[in-house]
């Protein structure tokens, strides 16, 4: 066992002025030093911090580390003292082990297939080109975020689900309120439970009229009411707010390395390797908990049983060990294979639907209007706060010559 290890007290959060698509300094610094470091949780619990991409991929798909919410007791930046946590709540899967974690996985693989997804594309893209000639009728200047990032992936998630359309913007307004890390203790309650009661409603409006959609598929299985809904939370929040910031963020990233948004233009079948590699750029999902449920070697260290360890997906995309010129986005990269999906059981069961949703999006946009550019200062942009989950945009003010 290596005896030398460095050490992290505090998680870094602050991005580097002017540098807002690369990690912190300090973790691009640790991860320097090698792909594991102790990490004192603020609760004062000794843990680790794994930033390099070998090692994360590694835990991912090791059954010693597990997912259960009930043994994330310790969070990055935050003291919750000696709170209890309790299990996830029947269907959200995401924050569960096997066997549970399958029997609400299995039902929804096949809804989610590659060809599936690529048989939506037609209506993606029609639901793009709207979006695109909205803005162009109300242009030339928009916020990119609430006119195009945003509007697609709610309306096609919620297309999915059988979600009505009337509904989607209050759905859309509770999910920015306990994802986007802004909203106060009461707020984000607030917004979680309404979003819960609205889709037990959702639901049961399925139950007495089922309709052509995912959920309505699942109700012939034996899942409860409480599990579907569980369900379709997951589904719904995750399929909306990853890729919409990942549309948002990604055109500011182009917008700033104008050599790669005029080869997007110029070369349609970039488009595939473009949302990969923006995927491995970004990586807005930015770090993901494991808890240690034995005693397991790791990088030549030993993770006790109960040990908490962070998964740093930010630092494993940018590894240099893994990829060439890591912090260059470079849309012709041939080095993929990144961890922006995850990796192992929990690998993100709508990453078809995502990439789908920006290989039409990203070149209609750039391509609809060859003069797009930030209407502000880059370095006034407003991002995410770092507390959030998921990083991005708050808004991203772009125009265009009419």
């Amino acid at each position: 066992m290596n005896d030398f290890v460095h050490t992290l007290t505090v998680m870094p959060t602050a991005r580097q002025p002017g540098c807002p698509f690369d990690p912190p300094k300090e973790l691009i610094e640790i991860r320097e030093h090698g792909p594991i470091s102790r990490f004192t949780f603020p609760d004062g619990h000794q843990g680790w911090l794994v930033t390099g991409f070998d090692l994360v991929r590694a835990v991912l798909a090791d059954s010693r580390f597990s997912s259960r919410k009930e043994l994330m007791r310790h969070h990055p930046t935050i003291d919750y003292g000696d709170i209890e946590v309790p299990p996830a709540p029947p269907g959200e899967f995401l924050l569960m082990d096997e066997p549970q974690h399958s029997r609400y996985r299995k039902p929804l693989v096949g809804k989610f297939t590659v060809r599936r997804m690529r048989l939506l594309t037609e209506r993606i893209e029609q639901i793009t080109a709207e979006h695109l000639d909205a803005m162009e009728q109300a242009g030339p200047t928009a916020d990119l975020v609430t006119a195009f990032a945003k509007p697609i992936p709610s309306i096609v998630i919620c297309e999915l689900l059988g979600v009505p359309y009337e509904d989607r913007g209050r759905f859309q307004e509770n999910i920015d309120a306990f994802l986007g890390g802004e909203a106060g203790d009461e707020e984000l309650i607030a917004a979680y439970t309404a979003t819960q009661h609205y889709l037990a409603e959702l639901v049961a409006a399925k139950r007495a009229n089922p309709t052509d959609d995912v959920l309505s598929d699942l109700l012939d299985s034996d899942l409860t009411d409480e599990e579907l809904r569980g369900m379709a939370l997951i589904l719904l929040s995750a399929g909306f707010d990853t890729t919409a910031n990942m549309l948002a963020l990604g055109t500011f990233a182009l917008l700033r390395n104008p050599e790669q948004l005029a080869a997007l233009r110029a070369e349609p079948a970039l488009a595939d390797g473009a949302v990969e590699e923006l995927l491995r750029y970004l990586s807005v999902a930015k770090t993901f908990m494991r808890t240690a449920l034995e005693d397991v070697e790791l990088g030549g260290q030993t993770i006790r049983a109960g040990t908490a360890v962070i998964l740093s997906y930010v630092t494993a995309n940018r590894d240099p060990e893994r990829f060439t010129d890591p912090h260059v986005l470079d849309l012709r990269r041939q080095d993929g294979g990144h961890l922006a999906f995850g990796h192992g059981i929990h690998q993100c069961l709508g990453q078809q639907l995502a990439r789908v949703e920006m290989r039409v999006a990203f070149p209609a946009l750039v391509n609809r209007f060859p003069t797009l550019r930030l209407a502000v200062p880059a370095d006034e942009v407003a991002l995410r706060p770092e507390i959030a989950d998921i990083y991005g945009v708050k808004s991203l003010p772009v125009t265009w010559d009419a």
